[in-house]
């Protein structure tokens, strides 16, 4: 899998989420910027899903309970917070979404302060590992 391939769509998403930040600012509820995000990119002509559920097992016995996933574009998981600071559990969050859906790519955006902050991972199925990209979709080691 070659994460350099989702570049541009990855771009746009981004201009979108930065679109919706200069829009409404920042501190607001996650759900707002759900819901601004996901008609931001339908105005850009990007198709995306809303709380998308990620159904979850116990020895092949599908569970009542599941997880939701914010946004969806494609083979893009995106991931949104409203929070004063990101932290390791929030990138869990998403990782756990690739793993679960084997998507390639997760964005997680956060609305929560001045300046909008976003990150890129990819998700490689052979190794099972989730992987810090840089803006250029480069893998980020180390």
């Amino acid at each position: 899998m070659d994460p350099k391939k989702y570049k541009d769509v990855v771009y746009k998403i981004i201009g979108a989420a930065m679109e919706v930040h200069n829009e409404l600012n920042w501190g607001l509820l996650e759900a707002v910027y759900n819901e601004a995000l996901h008609l931001e990119l339908l105005d850009q002509g990007i198709k995306s899903e809303r709380e998308q559920a990620l159904a979850c097992y116990y020895k092949h016995h599908k569970l009542e309970k599941h997880y939701q996933m914010d946004l969806v574009v494609g083979d893009i998981i995106i991931e949104l917070k409203s929070v004063a600071e990101q932290n390791s559990s929030h990138r869990a969050q998403l990782f756990n979404y690739m793993r679960l859906t084997k998507k390639p790519i997760g964005l997680l955006i956060n609305f929560g302060q001045e300046c909008l902050q976003g990150e890129r991972y990819a998700y490689f199925e052979d190794t099972n590992e989730c992987v810090l990209l840089d803006k250029n979709m480069n893998p980020v080691y180390g």
